[in-house]
């Protein structure tokens, strides 16, 4: 059985807040790039999975951009030891166990709601941020099945780079997915081109 999101009062307010604190301590700068205006409707965002800070961002990112009811899919094991994520938009996903069915419709309902936002990591796991090319998990494909006409899929690209400072620099890159084709290899594709053309904007970018 599934640990089901829930947005506390008071803690969901705080992780918001808090996100943007800590990204502002640990962090010179931040800076978001968006490729092109994401439209109304529930939002799947799919982002490179490369630290612990992922979820911190792509918050900040939703707070900063999308402003939409923030959820995330978590491993089981790791929500039961940090149940606080679970009071601010987290739920669980428990891999090779029955139970990632009921997780992938429990996530593929979250869409149904306008105002919603889910954050999916498709790479499954953390892997190096020296990772250029990504190959996704199918689960992605579930969750979308049937919502081609209402869900808008937005790709998320987090770079970083310390240039001369002390702390690092992290550069956010949105575009929104136009494709019509929502099987996970179209969207593999699509995110794969999105992801080098993200890199070659960071290669323009001077010391900030």
């Amino acid at each position: 059985m599934i640990l089901e999101a829930k947005h506390h009062f008071f803690i969901y307010p705080f992780f918001k807040w808090y996100s943007g604190y800590i990204i502002k301590r640990n962090f010179y700068s931040t800076r978001i790039i968006a490729g092109s205006a994401i439209p109304d409707g529930p939002v799947l965002l799919l982002s490179n999975h490369f630290s612990w800070w992922d979820g911190f961002f792509a918050m900040h990112a939703n707070r900063s951009l999308l402003n939409r009811k923030f959820y995330f899919m978590m491993l089981e094991e790791q929500l039961r030891k940090f149940r606080f994520f679970n009071y601010a938009g987290g739920f669980s996903v428990a891999r090779k166990k029955r139970s990632i069915i009921e997780s992938l419709q429990y996530a593929s309902g979250l869409l149904d709601d306008y105002n919603n936002l889910l954050l999916v990591f498709p790479q499954g796991r953390i892997q190096s941020m020296h990772r250029h090319h990504f190959e996704f998990e199918k689960g992605i494909e579930r969750i979308l099945q049937g919502k081609e006409d209402t869900v808008r899929v937005v790709f998320l690209a987090i770079l970083t780079d310390w240039f001369s400072h002390k702390k690092p620099s992290v550069m956010m890159y949105l575009e929104k997915y136009t494709g019509n084709d929502f099987r996970i290899a179209s969207i593999n594709h699509h995110y794969n081109a999105f992801f080098s053309g993200a890199i070659k904007q960071q290669l323009n970018i001077g010391d900030l």
